[in-house]
This record gives structure tokens, sequence and C-alpha cells, in this order.
């Protein structure tokens, strides 16, 4: 043990720089809950009659606007609604509601969102005694993932071996698929006794205008991947880092509706523009994908778009006093963009950036950009690999165990870690590999305090 006051000087500065992160952090998201709760509150007026509990478990943010969605649908026909997250639910608390309506996404093979971690390892390992509850099920997922639905599906058979019982048969809902929503309607029409509307308003999106397309990638051995730039038309949109772009595709041979795609947002509003990294894919014939291949290729620059920015809670960053870890690959730089782009030009705690591509002489993105920002001290430092370059062939996962104790470190720091990137291949192997050097537990704690998130896809 030292003697040295300087040292023991240092020491004092480092936890109470640590407590103080800690502090900020859960400032923050009790805020957040209050604001949310004056929100629902304001659904679920004084009166005799009992509010209805909607609960959502939300990954990208789209099972949280349908909860209040629902919510506002059954406040507007006269029955009172309150809105919680899931995961802050005890499952006495469930009980004493007596009735409630649960919006559900599935991530990933289906897994539960993040931030269900607690909830599904503390709550759902076991029956519970819901006797007496009615519950409705809204389940949200995407058939091109073999468990479809998978976590809500898992919520239904838990509700009812803790005897809960179904207002009505699971509904499930395909990508966002309307015809299973507007059933969800008819249901809570039936529950409330009254017109539910039978269309809700879809999300306004507002025009917006190509200004900028850069190839990032030429010569390549992977897809093309290009950086978009839009401009706003008449309207001045607010978003942080973390949240999505929606933008709804052009009809294509009559389809009366063609649906719309999702992009992490690589900028912020003080950039005057929406960016995002978009990979031309290609259908099973060699045809440009539908989204893709229009925003890479038919689309003219000045060209306008109809798009929304969508909150997404889930993937929203730490304080800047925080240390933050950025891990993706490919078009998941974007994503990761937005974060080190937020502490430009503020103190913060430090933000290393780990990401991986196929090869260095194509596929170093942003490289002058990188670079800039390492000199800056936006990043205080950044790690790449290349797969498909002689001589490194490693993936992004491979930097966890090479730089473990570094890693650790920073986690032992106050650090949270942040994953962008393809969900088959690069999510599994850094989640593996986070266990591997963390520990499953440890992580599994960071996910319950929302210092590891993730939006992969």
């Amino acid at each position: 043990m030292t003697a040295d006051p300087v040292r023991w000087l240092w020491a004092a500065l480092a936890v109470g720089l640590w407590l103080l992160t800690i502090g900020l952090v859960r400032w923050s998201q009790a805020r957040a809950r209050r604001a949310a709760a004056a929100r629902s509150a304001a659904l679920a007026p004084a009166g005799d009659a009992p509010a209805v509990l909607v609960a959502f478990a939300s990954q990208t943010g789209l099972a949280e606007e349908l909860a209040w969605m629902t919510a506002r649908s059954l406040s507007d026909a006269g029955t009172p609604a309150r809105v919680a997250l899931l995961g802050d639910l005890q499952p006495a608390e469930l009980k004493a509601a007596g009735r409630v309506l649960i919006v559900a996404s599935t991530t990933g093979e289906g897994d539960a969102p993040d931030a269900l971690s607690r909830f599904v390892r503390q709550s759902m390992k076991t029956p519970a005694d819901l006797t007496g509850l009615s519950y409705g099920l809204l389940a949200l997922g995407d058939r091109t993932y073999a468990d479809f639905c998978g976590f809500g599906r898992a919520l239904d058979g838990w509700l009812q071996r803790s005897g809960a019982a179904p207002l009505f048969d699971r509904i499930e809902v395909d990508d966002g698929d309307t015809s299973a929503v507007r059933h969800w309607q008819r249901q809570l029409a039936l529950l409330t006794g009254s017109t539910v509307q039978a269309d809700w308003t879809p999300p306004a999106y507002d025009p917006w205008r190509l200004v900028e397309r850069t190839h990032l990638n030429p010569g390549s051995p992977g897809g093309e991947a290009w950086l978009m730039a839009f401009e706003p038309v008449g309207h001045a949109p607010a978003w942080v880092a973390g949240d999505i772009a929606e933008i709804g595709l052009p009809a294509v041979d009559g389809q009366p509706e063609p649906g719309s795609r999702e992009y992490s947002v690589a900028s912020l509003p003080s950039d005057g523009r929406a960016e995002f990294i978009v990979r031309l894919m290609h259908r099973p014939d060699g045809t440009p994908g539908l989204a893709s291949g229009w925003l890479t290729g038919d689309l003219v620059v000045g060209d306008a778009v109809e798009m929304r920015i969508r909150t997404n809670r889930s993937f929203h960053g730490p304080s800047p006093e925080t240390p933050l870890i950025l891990i993706g690959n490919g078009t998941g730089l974007a994503g990761l963009r937005a974060h080190w782009k937020a502490r430009a030009g503020r103190p913060h705690g430090g933000t290393w950036l780990m990401f991986g591509e196929r090869t260095r002489a194509h596929d170093a993105f942003l490289d002058a950009e990188l670079q800039a920002a390492l000199a800056s001290g936006v990043l205080a430092r950044v790690d790449r690999v290349f797969s498909r370059d002689a001589g490194d062939g490693r993936y992004v996962q491979a930097l966890i165990p090479e730089h473990a104790a570094e890693l650790s470190a920073w986690v032992d720091r106050g650090a949270a870690i942040l994953v962008c990137g393809s969900l088959e291949g690069m999510s599994k192997g850094v989640h593996e590999a986070l266990e591997a050097v963390l520990g499953a537990e440890a992580l599994l704690s960071l996910t319950e305090r929302g210092r590891y998130r993730r939006d992969v896809y």
C-alpha cells in the first residue's frame, strides 16, 4: 500500500468520477421514467374506473410506439389506461392490475429485448402466481428468422403457466403486418365496447431530399456500401445518437402498401442532415433489393423521400462522462458513428472503437474521418480488423480477447458497451467473446443496468 498523497488524491478523484457517472445515469433514467409516468397519467384520469395496464417490451422502439397507440385508443374509448415497461414490473404488480395488454418484440433468434433481461431471468424463470389476471398479447416478429415471435410465445406460455387467462388468442405480427395490427384493434373494440379507430393514423412521414451519395468501398469483394445524406424539407427534426430512421418505399407494381425500411442514423441534428450507410443487397435471382436498389441506384440526388426518425431508447448512449466502447462491423458503423460524433467538442470519458470489415484496401470505411477523430481526441483508440486480408483474416470479435485486459479495465471504470451491425455471426461472436472475457454474470449485469446495448439486424 502506498503512502504517496498524490496517488491517494488521484485514486479519490477516480472514485469520485465513477460515483458521479453512476449518479448521472440513474438520474437520467429516473427523469425518463417520470416523464413517461406523467404521459401515462394523462391517459388515466382520476375516477372510479380501474386503468388497464398496457405493458411493452421493445428493442427498436416499435413495440413502445404501439403500446402508446393502444393506450390512447383505450382512453379515447372511455377506458382509462396506463403504460409501463414490462421489465420494470414485478409479477405481483401484474396480478394487481387485473387486466393487462402487452406488446412484446422478439429480437435476434427468439430472444427477449435487452431491457427485459432481468425480467426473463428473475420473473420468467419459474411460474408466478398470476391467478385472476386477464391479458392480451401482441407479439412482434419477423418470419425471416427461425424462431418467429420466440419471446412473445415464451411470454404467452409463462403467463398461462402462471395462471393468467388470455382475453383472446395471441396475435402475431410479421414485420409490421398491418392486417395483424388491425386485428389487435378489433380486439380492443370488443374489450371497450366502443368503436376503436379502424386504422390508426400511420406515423407521419416528412419530406427529405437526397443531397449526397458516396460509394464507400469501390472494388470491394463484398456488396457496395454507400454513405447517403438527406436534408429535411420544410421541417426541423430532432433526434439523438442511437435513433432509427424509417424510410417509406415507393409503390412497386401497384402494391398498395410497399412498406418501409429502417436504418441506423449516422449523424446528428447539428449536422443539418440525416446520414446512413446502405449496403446494396441482391435477391436470389441477382436483381437489386427493393429498398437498397432504389436508394443506391434509382434515387437521384435532388429527389425527395418520405421519412421519419423514430426514438430507439434501447440504443441511446450513456452520459458523456462515461467511458464508451463501440463494437461493430459493416454498415453497423453508421449507428456507432453518431455516438462518437455526439461527444465531439465536449469533455468525455473516452471512446474506443472496434470495427471489422473485409479488406483494408477497399473497406476502411470513413478512414480519414476516423484518423481525424483520433487526432482530436474524440476517439481514444481505434482497432480494426479485415477478414479477407492476408495476414489478418480476423473478425471484430477477435479483438475482444486480444485486448481483454484493457477492455476489462475500461469496464471497471464504468464503461458502457454498444454493439451495432450484423445479427448473423458478428453479434453472437461478440457476445460470446465478451462473456469469455468479462464473465456471463457480469455481462448480464451490464445488460440489466443498461451498460451493454445492441442494435443488430
